[in-house]
């Protein structure tokens, strides 16, 4: 059975259902991050063993071994080492990451860059993330939390209409999109360019998709970012589906979210307006306040 080398320090990450976890180890003279991928096995969720799934759990080796974003402008991956497979998994060894405190609009403008490169020609790169991602929420029953809150209205009528708006999302240009871009993850710099981790979710999208995700963890507002992320893309043309594409995004995952952290702690004790306040549910509300002109543009 694999086991991480004595001595290896364990660093935060590695949350998917595949995922056994990541270590910063030394090799020689260089630091090196170790990241370990289970294979799938009986009882784990169907999704990360389809290719087809933005879940897929090979998708981030694919993506080093066939050199997918070594050099692409905006975002690129860290020099990859080596990847290992056997019977049990997958074990990547890449170099460590220098990190960087990138900020958000530099990070917004190296998205749109990203955006505007061309999408390589893979069947396995991951394709209507959010669409899947409502399709769970759908399959747990909806936003019923949400349902129990002052919100209720306004969660009622977006959640009807989402169908319209993942349409007005799959009918936009489809560009090349991280598809999981956090502080955690994009790290680095090179130049102009961000050096991001954890590719397990690149694949193509509306654009806009990736930049409504950033502006969930960025501090600055959603239009300045906006601005960053069309100076990025060199084409005013997109500038409003670009705009719709985000806005989409970032209400629809807030929403989500906030419904998600609301469930977890809704059978405990007390009314539920009184566990807004609840640390684990308090940064999704923020969240959501934050957006409120973007919920607002939705719903007129």
């Amino acid at each position: 059975m694999w086991q991480p080398e004595p001595g290896w320090q364990r660093l935060p990450g590695g949350t998917s259902p595949s995922a056994y976890g990541v270590w910063l180890a030394r090799e020689g003279e260089r630091d090196v991050v170790v990241k370990r991928l289970l294979a799938p096995v009986e009882g784990d969720p169907p999704e990360i063993s389809d290719w087809r799934s933005a879940a897929w759990w090979e998708r981030e080796p694919q993506v080093a071994l066939h050199g997918l974003v070594t050099a692409t402008p905006g975002l690129r991956g860290p020099r990859m080492l080596r990847v290992e497979e056997d019977d049990e998994g997958i074990t990547m060894v890449q170099e460590r990451v220098d990190e960087t405190d990138n900020p958000g609009l530099f990070v917004a403008r190296a998205l749109g860059r990203f955006a505007g490169s061309t999408p390589p020609d893979e069947p396995w790169l991951a394709r209507g993330q959010l669409r899947e991602r409502l399709s769970r929420v759908e399959r747990r029953g909806g936003w019923q939390t949400l349902a129990r809150t002052t919100m209720a209205d306004v969660a009622d009528h977006l959640w009807r209409q989402r169908g319209r708006h993942l349409d007005a999302l799959d009918a936009a240009p489809q560009v090349l999109q991280h598809g999981d871009p956090t502080p955690e993850n994009l790290r680095g710099r090179v130049g102009d360019d961000v050096v991001a981790i954890d590719w397990s979710s690149l694949g193509t999208g509306a654009v806009g998709h990736d930049l409504g995700l950033w502006a969930l963890a960025s501090r600055e507002a959603f239009e300045p970012l906006l601005a960053a992320y069309v100076d990025g893309l060199a084409d005013a043309e997109l500038a409003l589906v670009a705009a719709a594409g985000a806005r989409i995004t970032v209400v629809y995952t807030a929403l989500s979210r906030l419904d998600w952290a609301l469930r977890r702690v809704a059978e405990g004790e007390g009314a539920l307006a009184g566990k807004y306040s609840h640390p684990s549910v308090a940064p999704y509300v923020h969240s959501m306040q934050r957006q409120a002109a973007q919920i607002e543009a939705l719903l007129s």
